[in-house]
């Protein structure tokens, strides 16, 4: 039985969805194609029809979900508030312990690191575009100028969130989450100073 174009397109999609979802739970290197396919409710046969390789689907799920994020971002209040929400919501308790929910950055940058160009690239993109619209809430007036400032805040709040998923001592994790967002905040509060600064 032959199947549309939509039908090809939703079901490559089913599979980046379920694709982004194990890798942020179990990594790269621990999901197999396999289980990549079974989590989409298809045979191995199937995979070849939407993808070259592992490494393409790993860098099309990378992609996908920075996007949905960046997305997630365009729903929340517009302004601080909503950057403020994101902030409070990605260090939480809940964020922590739901990786396969949560930040692909989180989940696999040490991994992303270790992938191919393609990947990389990806990853760069995706990342670049979220960091622009987070400065551009940050700093609506000059977004440049708060772009290296919300990296330094993103990268601290990937950092934190993987400490805290690393540590056996639940009550350490909770107060390296509590003081993770207390930096992130008062780095926010500078960004905002200095966009003050440069009007």
């Amino acid at each position: 039985m032959r199947y549309g174009k939509e039908h090809k397109q939703a079901t490559r999609q089913r599979i980046i969805e379920a694709a982004g979802r194990r890798l942020k739970t179990d990594g790269i290197d621990g999901s197999g194609v396999a289980t990549l396919m079974t989590d989409a409710g298809l045979t191995n046969g199937a995979f070849y029809a939407h993808f070259e390789s592992k490494d393409d689907l790993v860098a099309t799920a990378v992609s996908h979900e920075l996007q949905a994020q960046r997305e997630s971002l365009g729903e929340l209040p517009p302004g601080r508030a909503g950057v403020e929400h994101l902030v409070r919501e990605y260090l939480s308790v809940g964020h922590r312990d739901n990786p396969g929910l949560g930040c692909p950055s989180a989940a696999l940058l040490d991994e992303i690191g270790r992938c191919t160009d393609a990947t990389k690239e990806a990853y760069t993109e995706g990342l670049v575009a979220f960091i622009e619209d987070f400065a551009a809430r940050l700093a609506p007036h000059d977004p440049r100028s708060a772009r290296a400032r919300v990296l330094s805040i993103y990268a601290g709040m990937i950092g934190t969130l993987q400490l805290s998923r690393a540590l056996a001592d639940r009550k350490l994790a909770d107060e390296v989450l509590e003081e993770g967002l207390r930096n992130a905040l008062t780095l926010m509060s500078g960004a905002d100073e200095g966009a003050a600064e440069s009007d």
